[in-house]
C-alpha cells in the first residue's frame, strides 16, 4: 500500500459523540489491556477524555475514522499526548502524522513549551516509540503524577513558536 496523500486525512476537533470514534478509543483500550498490567494502563477512557484540559482530535478518511489523539493541558504549560491510535485499517498511511502535526500545531498556538508522552515497555510498543523518536521525541523522566515501573516509559519534545 501507498502512503495517502496528508490532504485526503481530514484532523478536527472531535466532541465524542459520534460511535466511530467511540469504537476506535475502545479498540485501543481494549489493545492497551491486552499489553500491560491493569494497573500499569493510563490510557484516558471517554470520562478521561471528556475533562476539560483535554481536546479530542480524529482523522477522517471520508466517512471512515481513520485515527484518534489527544492533548491533555498540564498546569505547567506543557501538554501530554494521550491516546494516540491508527485504526488497523489505515495503518502506515499517515494518519499518525496528520494527528500528531494537528496536536503539535494545537500545542504551538496554546503557547505549551514541550509535549510529553506516557507509553508501554516492551516489543508491543516499538512502533510507537521509533514513531514518535522519529518525529524529535527524545526518553526522559516521568512527568506530570506518573510513576516509573518496568511497564512504562516517557518521551518529550521540546516545541519552538509555530511559524507564520
Amino acid at each position: 500500500m501507498t502512503a495517502l496523500s496528508p490532504d485526503r486525512i481530514v484532523v478536527r476537533r472531535d466532541d465524542l459523540t459520534g460511535e466511530a470514534t467511540r469504537s476506535l478509543i475502545e479498540l485501543h483500550l481494549r489493545g492497551m489491556h491486552a499489553q500491560s498490567p491493569p494497573e500499569a494502563v493510563f490510557a484516558l477512557d471517554l470520562s478521561g477524555l471528556t475533562r476539560p484540559n483535554v481536546e479530542v482530535w480524529s482523522a477522517w478518511l471520508g466517512d471512515a475514522i481513520a485515527g484518534v489523539g489527544a492533548l491533555r493541558l498540564l498546569p505547567d504549560g506543557t501538554g501530554e499526548i494521550k491516546s494516540m491510535r491508527t485504526h488497523p485499517d489505515f495503518l502506515k498511511r499517515g494518519v499518525a502524522d496528520a494527528i500528531l502535526a494537528s496536536i503539535v500545531s494545537r500545542a504551538q498556538e496554546l503557547g505549551l513549551h514541550r509535549l510529553s508522552l506516557e507509553t508501554g515497555s516492551g516489543a508491543a510498543f516499538e512502533p510507537a516509540i521509533r514513531f514518535y523518536r522519529a518525529r524529535g521525541f527524545v526518553p526522559g523522566a516521568a512527568f506530570g503524577d506518573y510513576v516509573k515501573s518496568d511497564f512504562n516509559q516517557f518521551f518529550h519534545r521540546d516545541l519552538a513558536a509555530p511559524r507564520g
